[in-house]
């Protein structure tokens, strides 16, 4: 049976991804996370040296293993599919603002439904800004946006993330002494490489067979009154609450002491909607961008990318939040991405009526 065939095998795979969360939340990695797509990939890049904030540098072996899982999966069931060519300098231009606005809040999609299951209320908050800039792209797919379709290439165009991320395995493994280790903070805090590694395989190979996507989920319920993509998210918030309430960790409230998190409310949902709005018209979240680039998509992987260098500029330039809040730049930066979001979309329709 395929897992997208039904809801409870749907939700069975989300069960399984949850409980992959909960071995890593047991075995070192930062507190109320676990994993997260936006904050791993921001580790990785400081790891890599294209920022110097140095209590998040750490290349994140669930990034490596999530990528590769997919690749491993979509070979095997013959779903690799070697695709470029659909606007990609849009897709870099929404992958940076994708990192800068999960960085603002703090999190991305997958880290923000972690901070939900442990009774984290401001992430409640950015849940409403992340449904309305979902709702925001939908009104922007019903208008006519799109960013073309792609096409077929060769069979290695598809594979070259796949191949880097391997590469950058080998150096971890291998030739740690090139890479940038925290000593102190997030960066500082992770599972064991090994264990880090196979958890990212079987949550890649997983979400790459249920289609995990967390904005796709709740726009196939707002759009078609599908709930089955948001069933898979379903079932690991399930784990995870009941992880959280079993160890203690359930804390409901706007405090989150030892945390990494902030309670100004309208940041945390203007990062979010940003997030929502910008996902939604690339096709996908954050995690569901590393899906589709390791089955083959060119297009996906240069909005990794421009996650990447995201993520370097919210380092560099002062734009992440931390404990404290949101800083001014930080602020500005959201504004200006939904303004940039936004102009992409009412460009890209007008383009499209005139054809």
């Amino acid at each position: 049976m395929k897992i997208s065939s039904s809801k409870k095998t749907l939700a069975l795979a989300g069960v399984i991804c949850g409980l992959v969360a909960v071995v890593l939340a047991m075995n070192g990695n930062p507190a109320n996370m676990a994993i997260c797509i936006a904050c791993f990939i921001r580790d990785t890049a400081g790891a890599l040296g294209m920022h110097q904030a140095a209590v998040v540098q750490y290349v994140r072996p669930e990034i490596i293993g999530i990528v590769l899982g997919s690749f491993i999966i979509a070979v095997a069931t013959k779903e690799y599919r070697s695709t470029a060519g659909s606007s990609p300098m849009i897709r870099f231009v929404l992958g940076v603002i994708i990192m800068i606005g999960s960085l603002v809040f703090l999190g991305c999609p997958l880290r923000m439904v972690i901070r939900m299951s442990a009774g984290d209320l401001n992430a409640y908050v950015a849940l409403v800004g992340f449904v309305l800039g979902i709702v925001a792209g939908i009104i922007a797919l019903k208008k006519g946006f799109s960013l073309g379709r792609s096409y077929e290439t060769t069979k290695a165009a598809g594979a070259v993330l796949p191949v880097i991320v391997l590469g950058l395995l080998a150096v971890l493994l291998f030739a740690p002494a090139l890479l940038k280790f925290s000593e102190a903070g997030p960066g500082s805090l992770h599972a064991p490489i090994i264990l880090a590694l196979v958890a990212g395989l079987i949550f890649g190979a997983l979400a790459q067979k249920s289609r995990m996507c967390f904005a796709g989920g709740i726009r196939d319920v707002i759009l078609m009154k599908n709930f089955d993509l948001l069933s898979v998210v379903g079932g690991l918030f399930v784990v995870m609450l009941v992880f959280n309430i079993a160890t203690d960790k359930f804390v409901l409230g706007f405090n989150t002491p030892g945390i990494v998190a902030h309670p100004d409310h309208l940041w945390n949902l203007l990062g979010m909607f940003v997030v929502g709005f910008a996902a939604t018209l690339a096709g996908g979240c954050p995690l569901r961008q590393l899906i589709l680039a390791g089955q083959g998509s060119s297009d996906a992987a240069i909005t990794v990318i421009g996650m990447f260098v995201g993520a370097a500029l919210c380092h560099n330039f002062g734009l992440a939040s931390s404990a404290a809040g949101p800083t001014p730049n930080g602020q500005i930066a959201v504004i200006v991405g939904f303004i940039v979001v936004g102009l992409i979309a009412i460009v890209n329709i007008a383009a499209n009526k005139k054809k």
